[in-house]
Order: C-alpha cells, then structure tokens, then sequence
C-alpha cells in the first residue's frame, strides 16, 4: 500500500550551519528565517548536530549579567552531565559548541508516520531529513507532517477503496462499505476470512490523513484459529523418524 513518504512534504532548501559558524551568526539565521533550530553539517553536508533557540537561551543564561567577584571553578567531577553541558554551552562561541550531537534524523523514503511518531517520542519539532549516505537533503517540520490531515474525506475514502480493498486485499468493493467523516474511517460489512477485516483495519489506520479507524466488521470463517496440519513424513525412514 503506498504510503505518503517524509520527501513528499519535507523543504529542500535548509538553513544550515557549520560546526565554526560563529554564535552571532545562528542567532541571525533563526531570527532571519523565523524558525526554531538548524541542523548543523561537516563538510560533506553529514549531520552532525542541531542548534535550537533553547540553545541561545543557556548560553545568556550562563552568562553573568555583569562584573562579579571571581568564584573557585567547581571541579567537573562534582557536576552532573547535564550541568556540564549546560557550562559548555555558556562558554560556546560557535554552533559546534552549541549544538546538540547525536541529532534524531530520519531519511526521505520513511513515511509521515514515522516521522511523526519519532517526533512525539523524542519531543522534537523538526527532524533534518538525510539520504542513503547519511547527507542532508531536506528537513520536515510539524506543520508539514500537519498538512497531511488536511486531506479531504473524500480523498481518504478512495485511497481505502483502492488501495486496502482493491490492491491491497482483492475485496469486492460491494463486500466492505467505506464511510469517513472529519477524517475518521468507518468500515462496516462482512468480509469471507477474520484475517482480511484486521489487515483491512491495520492497513487503513496507516493511510496519510487518516485520523482514526471504526472498526465495525465482521467475518465468516475465524481462519486466524486453523492450525495447519503437520507435514507428512516420507521414504524409506518413516518408520524410525516416527518412533521418535
């Protein structure tokens, strides 16, 4: 079943930075293009971190609001990792000292689910999107993974008829009636085996746009219960490979 894929709704011309972009100069890049973090590239366009405005924030958080006394470094030790690179962070000139490494990416070919559920569990509003080679060709952004549920229920009712029903499991259209409304999909009927209402309702749930599944059909034959038979035994050792 064809699915809306991240390359489909992500933009390809991304404001990025360098590791030895200047701290000014990401300031400017936000602020400019009116957005919230930046991935930042080595020199073969590699993803090797992302820079938030939260990350500005620390930085001036750190950073004293004028002259005070000198005070004893705390020894690192002593610090929690957190609170060292929130230190590092306060002393950071440049994106690479920034930046968060080990950024949550995900590639053009993964669907819009995916990438909506990667960012609900790791509580991010924006993924850089990379190739095979692991180089930046884009980034997707809540609202572009939003615009999928802007999909008329009309739109989302034939992609069931076509591609569940028709492509997807062979059923007669006439077998399984399709009804959607403000993006939620009723399916009512009775299909021949309990396998196909399932895979019907498990492919539907997968549809771009598609807010939530009612499952209301029923089948003829529980063909999830049939244990298949034991595969016969044959030639010249049946006899001993039965006795054991």
């Amino acid at each position: 079943m064809k699915q809306t894929k991240v390359g489909a709704v992500m933009t390809t011309d991304v404001v990025r930075a360098r590791h030895d972009t200047p701290f000014k100069e990401v300031a400017r890049l936000l602020a400019e293009h009116r957005i919230s973090g930046l991935p930042v590239v080595d020199d073969e366009d590699h993803v090797v971190g992302v820079v938030s405005g939260t990350d500005l924030m620390v930085h001036q958080a750190q950073a004293p609001d004028g002259w005070e006394p000198p005070t004893p470094k705390p020894r690192l030790p002593s610090m929690t990792p957190t609170a060292r690179r929130y230190a590092a962070k306060g002393r950071a000139r440049t994106a690479g000292g920034l930046m968060t490494a080990s950024p949550v990416t995900v590639h053009a070919e993964d669907s819009v689910v995916q990438a909506a559920r990667t960012m609900v569990r790791r509580h991010v509003d924006r993924l850089p999107v990379i190739d095979e080679e692991d180089r930046l060709v884009g980034i997707v952004t809540r609202h572009d993974l939003l615009r999928v549920f802007l999909r008329t229920d009309e739109g989302l009712r034939e992609e069931v008829l076509r591609e569940v029903l028709g492509r997807g499991l062979w059923l007669s259209p006439r077998s399984v009636e399709v009804s959607v409304s403000q993006g939620v999909v009723t399916l009512r009927g009775v299909t021949e085996r309990r396998s196909e209402a399932e895979a019907a309702v498990s492919m539907t749930r997968k549809i771009a746009g598609v807010v939530a599944v009612v499952d209301e059909l029923g089948h003829r034959t529980d063909d999830t219960r049939i244990k298949p038979e034991p595969a016969a035994v044959h030639g010249v050792a049946d006899d001993w490979l039965r006795r054991l």
